[in-house]
């Protein structure tokens, strides 16, 4: 009985196997990623002079819908969902420190480094992220952020100055690129704004 059990025990295998390589070639193409940079722009320097502070961009806070990399859009109202096969670059948070350290370097009012730099600092600039995403408005994406900032002497750790910073920016279309690039805009739009209120508070 041992004999006959062998070889129909193989054939099962074998069919086993064919079957499994049968599924495998069944199943769909993942559909390929793009990912997309922030669109950035050097920014003009700031009139007035520069100040000596040394201004640390903390990483923003954000909720765990703004804390992945995912490019969001809101089609109505109270409705977040991501654009599909498309994801930026970095996480959210990272993306826009990053782009505030750049700006503020591109501005000149103040010494800024990240919240990753060796270097000692006079204050840091915490956020929390509580928009990052395109909402349609009468059919038009829109891009909306929305950061609350506040400065923070890093001796004593006194609240030097908090204020809340909503930019709109809207696309020229409704695809993906052009939003993108309204994303570009926004960003560039909060540095100017961040600047120019953190050199007028530590000025004071």
């Amino acid at each position: 009985m041992i004999r006959h059990r062998r070889p129909a025990l193989h054939g099962l295998l074998l069919l086993a196997l064919a079957w499994g390589l049968t599924a495998c070639t069944l199943l769909p193409e993942s559909e390929p990623i793009r990912l997309y940079l922030l669109p950035t722009t050097t920014l003009d320097p700031a009139e007035g002079p520069a100040l000596a502070t040394r201004l640390r961009v903390e990483t923003p806070h954000a909720p765990a819908s703004l804390s992945g990399p995912r490019i969001l859009v809101m089609p109505e109202p109270h409705r977040l969902q991501a654009y599909a096969g498309a994801r930026w670059a970095e996480r959210i948070p990272l993306l826009l420190r990053d782009r505030l350290v750049k700006g503020l370097a591109d501005r000149g009012q103040l010494r800024a480094q990240d919240d990753n730099s060796p270097l000692a600092a006079d204050v840091a600039l915490i956020g929390d992220l509580r928009a990052f995403h395109s909402e349609y408005v009468d059919g038009v994406p829109e891009v909306v952020i929305r950061l609350d900032a506040a400065l923070v002497d890093e001796r004593s750790r006194e609240l030097l100055g908090e204020r809340r910073f909503v930019i709109r920016e809207p696309s020229t279309g409704t695809a993906l690129e052009p939003v993108v690039e309204a994303f570009g805009r926004a960003a560039d739009r909060l540095t100017v704004a961040l600047s120019d209120w953190s050199a007028a508070t530590l000025a004071d």
